[in-house]
């Protein structure tokens, strides 16, 4: 361990407070990979109850600590309490959602071709499939959700279901809830029998760590939700191990939002209020904020605009998730204001807004760049080609939403092909903003939304990111998996 002063620190004050928290190195990281690969072959080989109960058990020991996670997280966050407090009842919720997925079995995908020896012109062996758990997980806490989506969140319950020990790198915005939820975690592998290397959490600032992390050779894959940058340097290090590994990174997204005509027509103010309610949000601070707006120009848009803009002017001030957040929100925020074809609607102490045409956006592509707060701009199009252009031209996204009356059905029909290519999840009058953790949900979608948009990182299905096939021809009953035998 690095001998240096590393605390938690107040998100509204910016003044540490608590103990000195640990501090851990090459030497730590090496320690945990190799007791989880120690670990691997006994834990993967645990039953379905036996591991289902274990999930369990860190969902009732995460729950017992009670006030005290509520009230670090809420210090080190700035988030209100009562969205902490939701959000530990949503950690709670997958660990149990992944325990019954076990109980269930499905996630195996058995599927067996029995042997045809009479076949012609050549027989078939008899042909056998599961899936197996790929090895060893490293998980990376994220800033915006200090409780589901880092030590316990639905990267380490969906890789520990696979049967995947877990190496947590803690997020160091939020080290004090993290070591909390990281203890009772240990607790729950100690009262279930558990191998002692099921799970580890790394604890220290900067990046070094993470790196190191999965630099080690004992690491099969990679879960994480941050940045771009943050993702894709983690990618780079994955790919040019000896042995690459996948990393599933859920990184930069802006979240479109279309207001077709007919619904903007109707109900220009009442859309208005719901968007800037979501744009608000906990500061801004999701992946699925609504940053882009894109609708076409006319009185309805510019009804939309001004109740936007005024509703965003009654907003009050709210604490950002650290002081490199909020500079890189103000950062990218100026130089929206600042841009030659963007017009400014409202810039204050609750967020910002911003208009431009889709010629202006077309020709900059810097105006498509997220800025992870409160900040969205409107891309005013001239006509349904010029809407179905400018949506054609984005990248990848986590969300694409839709807002329509029955009149825009058809509209919405023309631009189904191009959503479903640009997005992971697709919404008709809602709000990307809030993620329901569901079998049918997906937290994902195409570059640079995530590193791999085959996967999810919300949902049950996120549990096949840790799993790979293995075929068992006509091997004897009593050498194939229980799950396998005739």
């Amino acid at each position: 361990m690095t001998a240096i002063d590393f605390r938690s620190i107040d998100a509204a004050s910016g003044e540490p407070f608590g103990d000195p928290l640990r501090v851990d190195g090459p030497v730590e990281v090496a320690a945990a990979c190799a007791a989880a690969e120690a670990a691997f072959d006994a834990y993967r080989e645990t039953g379905l109850e036996e591991r289902a109960r274990f999930l369990d058990a860190i969902a009732a020991e995460i729950e017992a600590l009670g006030d005290v996670l509520i009230d670090t997280a809420v210090r080190e966050s700035g988030l209100p309490r009562a969205r902490i407090a939701g959000e530990r009842g949503r950690t709670i919720g997958q660990l149990r959602l992944f325990a019954g997925v076990v109980r269930s079995g499905e996630w195996q995908r058995v599927a067996v071709d029995p042997a045809l020896p009479e076949r012609q012109p050549l027989p078939r062996p008899d042909l056998r499939r599961r899936m197996v758990p790929v090895g060893p997980v490293a998980v990376f806490g994220a800033s915006n959700f200090p409780l589901a989506f880092s030590t316990a969140g639905g990267d380490t319950a969906s890789a520990l279901a696979a049967g995947c020990p877990v190496v947590v790198k803690g997020h160091p915005a939020h080290p004090g809830a993290g070591t909390l939820v990281a203890a009772a975690i240990r607790n729950a592998v100690t009262q279930s029998g558990m191998p002692d290397g099921t799970f580890s959490h790394l604890s220290g600032p900067g990046t070094e760590l993470g790196a190191a992390l999965v630099r080690d050779p004992r690491i099969a894959a990679v879960g994480f939700t941050g940045s771009r940058a943050g993702g894709l340097a983690l990618d780079r290090i994955a790919r040019d191990r000896d042995v690459p590994i996948p990393v599933f990174a859920e990184m930069s997204s802006i979240n479109p939002v279309l207001l077709l005509p007919a619904a903007l027509a109707d109900r220009p103010e009442e859309i208005a209020a719901a968007f800037v309610a979501s744009l608000t949000q906990g500061a801004g601070q999701f992946c699925t904020n609504p940053g882009l707006v894109v609708a076409i120009a006319g009185d309805d848009l510019d009804t939309f605009a001004r109740a936007a803009t005024a509703r965003l002017a009654e907003t009050g001030e709210q604490t950002m998730l650290t002081s490199g957040i909020r500079a890189a929100f103000e950062s990218g925020v100026a130089l929206l204001a600042g841009h030659a074809s963007v017009r400014t609607l409202a810039h204050g102490a609750g967020g910002a807004l911003f208009l431009t045409d889709a010629a202006g956006f077309a020709a900059h592509p810097a105006l498509a760049h997220e800025v992870f707060g409160a900040s969205s701009l409107i891309v005013a199009c001239s006509d349904e080609a010029e809407l179905a252009a400018t949506l054609a031209a984005l990248e990848g996204q986590l969300t694409v939403t839709l807002h329509l009356d029955a009149a825009d059905h058809a509209l919405a029909g023309r631009l189904m092909p191009v959503l479903e290519r640009k997005a992971g999840r697709i919404l008709a009058n809602g709000w990307p903003t809030g993620v329901e953790v569901a079998s049918a949900m997906v937290h994902g979608g195409p570059f640079p939304a995530t590193t791999d948009s085959r996967s999810t990182s919300v949902g049950t299905l996120a549990i096949e990111r840790f799993l790979r096939p293995v075929c068992y021809q006509a091997l004897p009953n009593d050498l194939l998996p229980p799950a396998l035998r005739g």
